[in-house]
Order: C-alpha cells, then sequence, then structure tokens
C-alpha cells in the first residue's frame, strides 16, 4: 500500500529527552527514506542517514528555491511580495550572490574579527560578575553577544547598538505570531534600509560599505539586493548561534565528565564546539528541498516535483557516521556533522559561528570554572516547537553553589 493511502507520521517529531532526539529518528534510519506530514499538510520525504544527508544536499537535482510551489513548506508564506533570499535560489542565481558575500567569511576575515568578538565577550562577562547572586545565561549573554557579533559586522554604529540588540531580542525570545515581533521586524527592517543608503553613499571598512563600494556602486547588486542580505546575516547569524551557546554551556553541565576535560585542557575547546554543533543540531527541522527530476536516495525512488526534507538532528546522531552517537564525546572527530548544512548551500558563516563559540565557552570556563545549574533540570523550558532549539532561560550560579 503506498505512503499516500495510511496515515503518515507528522513531522516535527516529539522528544521524550530535551538532550536527545526524538526517538523514532533511530528506527528510521534502519530503512529507506519515508514519507511525513508537514503542518501544512505538504508530505515530503524525510532523510535521516548521514550518508543519504550528504549526499542528497549535493545534489543539484534538488532544488532550493523558495518560488517553486513543489517546495514543501513549514509555515505559510508572509503576505505580499518579498525579496528572496539567495540561501533560498539555486545556481547559478544562487552562487553569483553568495559569491559577492564569500570574501566576507573567510578564515582570515574571520580571524580579524577574534580581538572585537573577545571584547564583547568579556564586557559581558565582567557585567555577569558583578551580579550578587544567580544570573540568567539566555539574558545576560547567549542572546546579546551574536547580536553585538553582527553589528561589529554590518557595520552599526555604537549609538545604534542598544536599539539593534532589542530588537533582535524581541525577535528571538516572544512568540512569533506577535505583534511586538512584527513591530521589532518592522523596526528592524527600516533601520537596515536606512543603515544599507548610508554604506552605498560613504562606504566604511565593514561588511555592508565593502560589498556596496564593490558591487552596488559598479550596478552588479542593488540597494533592495544588499538590504536583503543584510536581514539575512541578521536572522542567520543571531538565532543558531545564541541558542547553541545557551544549549552548549547546559550540556556540558548536564554532563560533568566533559567538562571536567574540558576544564583540565582548555585546547580542547574547537573540538568540544564540532561535538556539540553535531551532538545538538539546534536547526532541529532541518532544510527543504523539491526534486526537479527522478532520482534515487537511500534505495527510494523520489520522482520529480517530490518535496524531500533533511533531518541535521537525525543524521548527526547516525550510528554508521558517528559511534556511539548518543553519548557526548569532546574528544571525538566530529568535523563531518552537518549541523551547518552541506553541499553549495552550506552555512555561509560556519567560520565566524565556530569562533563565537570557542570564544564564549573558553572565556566563561576560564572566568566561573565552578558554574553550575541554579535550578532543577526539569524546571527548564526548551523551544520544542521552533524551528532553532533552545532554553528559554538558563539560571546559573557563576560561583560555588550557596550551602
Amino acid at each position: 500500500m503506498a505512503d499516500t493511502e495510511l496515515q503518515l507520521p507528522g513531522f516535527p517529531m516529539p522528544r521524550t529527552d530535551p538532550l536527545a532526539p526524538p526517538p523514532a529518528y533511530a528506527l528510521w534510519r534502519e530503512g529507506p527514506p519515508r514519507r511525513v506530514q508537514l503542518p501544512l499538510g505538504d508530505q515530503p520525504w524525510l532523510l535521516t542517514r548521514h550518508a543519504d544527508v550528504r549526499a542528497a544536499l549535493a545534489d543539484a537535482r534538488l532544488s532550493a528555491d523558495s518560488r517553486n510551489p513543489k517546495l514543501p513548506r513549514m509555515v505559510p508564506l508572509p503576505p505580499g511580495p518579498s525579496r528572496v533570499s539567495f540561501l533560498r535560489m539555486d545556481d547559478p542565481e544562487h552562487g553569483v550572490l553568495r559569491r559577492m558575500l564569500t570574501p566576507e567569511f573567510t578564515l582570515r576575515r574571520v580571524n580579524e574579527m577574534r580581538p572585537g568578538i573577545q571584547q564583547t565577550v568579556d564586557r559581558l562577562i565582567a557585567e555577569m560578575a558583578a551580579v550578587d547572586g544567580p544570573v540568567d545565561l539566555v539574558e545576560s549573554f547567549s542572546l546579546p553577544l551574536p547580536a553585538l557579533v553582527i553589528c561589529q559586522l554590518l557595520g552599526v554604529p555604537h549609538a545604534d547598538q542598544p536599539f539593534f540588540q532589542h530588537n533582535i531580542e524581541i525577535i528571538s525570545t516572544v512568540s512569533e505570531d506577535s505583534a511586538e515581533v512584527a513591530e521589532a521586524f518592522g523596526q528592524l527592517a527600516r533601520y537596515l534600509d536606512e543603515l544599507t543608503a548610508a554604506k552605498e553613499a560613504d562606504p566604511g571598512e565593514d561588511l555592508l560599505g565593502r560589498v556596496a563600494a564593490r558591487y552596488v556602486a559598479a550596478g552588479e547588486l542593488d540597494h533592495e539586493q544588499l538590504v536583503a542580505m543584510a536581514r539575512l546575516l541578521l536572522v542567520a547569524g543571531n538565532d543558531a548561534t545564541a541558542n547553541m551557546i545557551a544549549m552548549a554551556v547546559l550540556t556540558l553541565l548536564r554532563h560533568p565528565d566533559q567538562l571536567a576535560q574540558l576544564r583540565a585542557d582548555p585546547g580542547l575547546v574547537p573540538s568540544a564546539v564540532d561535538e556539540l554543533l553535531r551532538f545538538l543540531s539546534v536547526s532541529q527541522n532541518g532544510m527543504v528541498r523539491v526534486a526537479t527530476a527522478d532520482l534515487e536516495i537511500g534505495g527510494q525512488l523520489i520522482a520529480a516535483d517530490d518535496g524531500v526534507l533533511f533531518s541535521l538532528l537525525a543524521a548527526n546522531h547516525d550510528e554508521d557516521a558517528f559511534e556511539n552517537a548518543s553519548e557526548l564525546r569532546i574528544l571525538r572527530d566530529s568535523r563531518s556533522h552537518v549541523a551547518f548544512g552541506h553541499g553549495a548551500h552550506q552555512c555561509l558563516g560556519k567560520s565566524l559561528a565556530r569562533v563565537e563559540l570557542q570564544i564564549a565557552l573558553t572565556s566563561l570556563l576560564a572566568a566561573f570554572p565552578d558554574i553550575s545549574l541554579a535550578v532543577d533540570f526539569d524546571r527548564l523550558r526548551f523551544h520544542f516547537d521552533s524551528f532553532v532549539y533552545g532554553v528559554d532561560e538558563l539560571p546559573v550560579f557563576l560561583g560555588k553553589e550557596p550551602a
């Protein structure tokens, strides 16, 4: 009997452990891809095996173009016309726009940002250290850090940074359908439009200024396209990193043996960051594509116009790719994980995200070697239904826990 004649399992799947994938993924990896039902009714093929996900993400026959009506959707399209992000385009269109930003995210360029990131981290740590009693690591550290790094990246004037940070935090913490979120998006959209226009008129030594000077001035990029790039960097560079910082700290606190190794040898932080990226895979709902031709994935025929859904979380817990994948092992070589995606659409800012996480963890553990949870784990509230997984609040003691 065909899948469409059966009651398909719903996606996203429920978790039974906040720090583990839904149990169904392990069962589904044992067979070929299967269809699932999305909230809006689409029925894509779900890929859960690491090898299948990597191969399919690199397959040009699977389109990411959001203008294709056959592309599976997790949420309704926003009303009215909107400029499509280049991440939702296919090559060659995608490649042309992506290459304009690629020089801004080389390892050399990201390393040039290290002193500024470290300075921001040190300031946030000093502010937390001055607090008497427990602090919320989300509010005080993991949310503001990526927002302030984005300010540095885009060249947001220092005087405007509190406004920028405030609106980003609203978007990251308030219910997605809230009028407050819509207002914050509107405020930031207007601000980015004005900031971009200012950079076009007087380019500075920041990302928007350099791209404006090189491509807008030459007529290869228009104002609206540059604004769309700024919006993409704002969203992509903030939510996932903010949630990863908080979830990484929480996960280490829940794995004291791994935390002890890291405290004993801070040189393990880069390895630990990749293992935490694999283990947590905070982009929990994965990525969607639509087939433009018939193809086979993992022994399953995928017909042209069929939707495909990639579970990065499931792939990163595949025992065929990572031995004892359900365990956190900071000494593991996890670099083949797909937390940043794979192929042509792989996360452009992955080097920046890694550096932010490395500096954040190194500095936190050095400043607060006795950091501990200030509430019972069971009292924490997780973002089970969000695209990006995380925790609402993370109350911690920065020194030794009071008797």
